[in-house]
C-alpha cells in the first residue's frame, strides 16, 4: 500500500519540484498540495493523508499551528516539517507540537525521502547538523514549562492574529475566515488583551518574534514594524533569555 502524502508550501516552485520528485517514488502517492495553512487544514480533513510535508512560514496560518491542530484532530497523520530555519528552537517547537521529522530545505531531496520512510517505520528524524542528544535533552528540560501567552489564544484568535499582523483589514480578515467584521473586532480585542499589546505595531512585532509571519512577504510598511524589534532565530518572546540552554547545532 502506498504512503499518501499531502504537500504544504507557499512557494509554487517548491511544490512543483517536490511533486515531480515524489511522483517518481513507487511507494508514495501525492494526494494534493496546498499553498497556505488554512487551505492545508481543509485538505487534511478531506484526504486524511498518512504524511503531511509541511512548511513553517505561510500566509493565513503558520505551519506550527497547522501542525498542532493536525496532530490534535488526526493523530494517525504524521507530519514532516520542511523548513529553512536552522535554529534548534524551531526543531524543539515542532517536535513539541507533534512533528515526526524536521528536514532543512537545504538538505538533499534524498534526505527528505529517507526522513519520510523513517517516519513510516515509526521513527523520528531531524536533519544534520542537529544533535539528537542535544535536542532530546532540551525537550526534557522544557517539558514542564508553563504555557506561553500564544498558547492561551483560541484557534480563531490565532487566525485573526496572523491575518491582522500580515496587514489585512478587519473586513479582509472577515472575508478570509467567513465571519463578520464585528466578530473580527471582538477577536482582535481579545488577542490584544491576552497578549498585553497596545497597538498594531506591537501586534506585528509579537507575530514576527513568534515566527508567524515572514517579513519578505509583507507590505514594506508592515515589514518595517516587524523587523524593528524582532527577536533573532525564532526565539520565544515570553522567555527572559531565549538562548539560555538552547541546544546548538553540531559543527
Amino acid at each position: 500500500m502506498k504512503v499518501r502524502i499531502l504537500l504544504v508550501d507557499d512557494h509554487t516552485i517548491v511544490r512543483q519540484s517536490l511533486r515531480n520528485f515524489l511522483e517518481n517514488e513507487s511507494d508514495f502517492e501525492l494526494v494534493g498540495d496546498a499553498e497556505n495553512g488554512l487551505a492545508a487544514l481543509q485538505m487534511i480533513e478531506t484526504h486524511r493523508p498518512d504524511i503531511v510535508l509541511l512548511d513553517l512560514q505561510m500566509e493565513g496560518l503558520n505551519g506550527l499551528e497547522v501542525l498542532r491542530r493536525t496532530r490534535a484532530r488526526f493523530p494517525r497523520t504524521r507530519v514532516v516539517v520542511l523548513s529553512m530555519h536552522q535554529d534548534s528552537s524551531y526543531v524543539v517547537r515542532s517536535l513539541n507540537y507533534g512533528a515526526s521529522a524536521y528536514v532543512l530545505k537545504s538538505a538533499d531531496v534524498k534526505d527528505l525521502v529517507h526522513a519520510m520512510r523513517e517516519v513510516v517505520a515509526g521513527r523520528n528524524y531531524w536533519s544534520p547538523p542537529f544533535s539528537q542528544v542535544a535536542i532530546e535533552a532540551y525537550m526534557n528540560k522544557t517539558a514542564s514549562k508553563a504555557k506561553t501567552s500564544y498558547d492561551l489564544l483560541t484557534n480563531r484568535e490565532k487566525e485573526v492574529l496572523q491575518l491582522v499582523a500580515e496587514g489585512n483589514t478587519n473586513q479582509q480578515v472577515g472575508k478570509r475566515l467567513f465571519i463578520s467584521t464585528r466578530t473580527v473586532e471582538t477577536h482582535r480585542a481579545h488577542v490584544m488583551e491576552k497578549l498585553g499589546l497596545q497597538n498594531q505595531a506591537e501586534l506585528v512585532r509579537y507575530a514576527a518574534k513568534w515566527g508567524l509571519i515572514a517579513t519578505d512577504n509583507l507590505d514594506p510598511g508592515v515589514a518595517g514594524l516587524a523587523t524593528s524589534a524582532s527577536a533573532p532565530n525564532g526565539s520565544d518572546p515570553d522567555a527572559g533569555d531565549a538562548d539560555e540552554g538552547r541546544p546548538e547545532a553540531e559543527t
